[in-house]
């Protein structure tokens, strides 16, 4: 229902400043209940393309659609801090919620998880199910990045990755199943190791989008240990995030990569990826 009316707000159809079906009509047209119509109203008010998204007065174009749709699909790509959070929150509401993600450490996505958990708290949003499923690399392999530029260096860069990404791991996993207790919500989280540094991070929203980026490698110095270090590493929270989505209108070649994506995903994850314990 979102891909249908966001393709209608688009094509002109409906246009800015214009007022929407009400709620009953759009629930008698697309044969759902009310709910759904809610849920789909307020993606698009997240993509900032409908005002007023209520129980009560229909919705509202968004006078300036150009401009506000900024971080809908078909935008310029921006960095992954600014992209990511804003389009969890989306995903959030829907009533199942599905987040694959492929990552170096899964810093960027517990940081955007933070806005739709307080949503949730809030009672803004109520999802039924969560599933996020989670791919980082190995312990047990030598990372190509983070890594020194001297091989004879010894392994703390490897050691403090790895502690990063298992402390991001248990406050992501933490604060999702935390939702069972507070809020009924049925969640499930899950995570696999992969026998490689990944060289791109991807992000899977309901299988409705895909989010891309590179991880562009860059030499420099930081402090380790109370010791300089140069080292080969990418800023993953900069990296700038692609977005893609399945539409039910046009954009076969994003629909496409939405769909290969997943597939890409789903294979690692049923191959060659292994069991991954958050622990050092």
């Amino acid at each position: 229902m979102a891909d249908v009316l966001r393709g209608r707000i688009r094509s002109g159809e409906l246009r800015p400043g214009q007022r929407m079906p009400t709620q009953a009509k759009l629930a008698d047209e697309f044969g759902v209940e009310r709910g759904a119509v809610r849920q789909a109203l307020r993606i698009l008010q997240s993509e900032h393309l409908l005002t007023n998204v209520s129980k009560g007065s229909p919705a509202t174009v968004a006078a300036r659609v150009g401009a506000a749709a900024a971080g809908g699909p078909g935008a310029a790509p921006r960095p992954t801090m600014v992209e990511l959070a804003p389009r969890i929150s989306a995903a959030f509401a829907a009533p199942h919620v599905k987040i694959d993600a492929l990552c170096l450490t899964s810093v960027s996505l517990t940081l955007a998880v933070g806005e739709p958990l307080r949503e949730i708290h809030a009672g803004r949003i109520n999802p039924a199910r969560v599933d996020v499923r989670v791919m980082l690399p190995s312990r047990d392999i030598p990372l190509a990045f983070p890594a020194p530029v001297d091989a004879s260096v010894d392994g703390r860069l490897q050691r403090r990755w790895l502690v990063q990404r298992n402390a991001q791991g248990q406050v992501l996993k933490h604060n999702l199943l935390a939702l069972r207790s507070t809020h009924g919500i049925d969640v499930h989280v899950s995570f696999r190791a992969l026998p490689f540094t990944p060289p791109v991070k991807l992000y899977l929203l309901n299988g409705r989008e895909a989010l891309f980026a590179y991880y562009t490698v860059q030499r420099k110095e930081a402090e380790v240990d109370s010791e300089q270090l140069e080292m080969y590493d990418a800023e993953g929270t900069q990296s700038t995030l692609f977005a893609f989505e399945r539409s039910a209108v046009g954009a076969p070649r994003d629909t496409s990569f939405v769909e290969q994506s997943g597939l890409w995903f789903n294979a690692l994850w049923e191959t060659i990826s292994s069991d991954l314990l958050l622990t050092s």
